[in-house]
């Protein structure tokens, strides 16, 4: 196995592995600061006003992107052992 095939797989699997878990921390990132900005002008510091929309969003965040995850998922796995052979030498 050259470097640059070993180059070639780690960069497809940060790249997938960065689209799959992109979604989730996007909205994490996003309720996040909404979240933030709701304790800032309400002066609410309870952890569990954070924790509980946080956990919300990134459940249903995960559940509705699922089957796309899943459909990534595959066609890079399917990929990867499609071209098994190549890796071998």
């Amino acid at each position: 196995m050259t470097p640059a095939t070993v180059t070639d797989l780690l960069r497809n699997a940060f790249l997938t592995t960065f689209w799959i878990g992109l979604p989730v921390l996007a909205a994490g990132f996003v309720i996040g600061i909404l979240v933030s900005l709701a304790q800032i002008l309400t002066s609410i510091q309870d952890s569990s006003f954070s924790t509980v929309p946080r956990l919300t969003v990134f459940l249903g965040v995960l559940l509705f992107s699922m089957p796309w995850m899943l459909t990534r998922l595959i066609t890079y796995t399917s990929a990867l052992l499609g071209d098994l052979g190549r890796f071998a030498h």
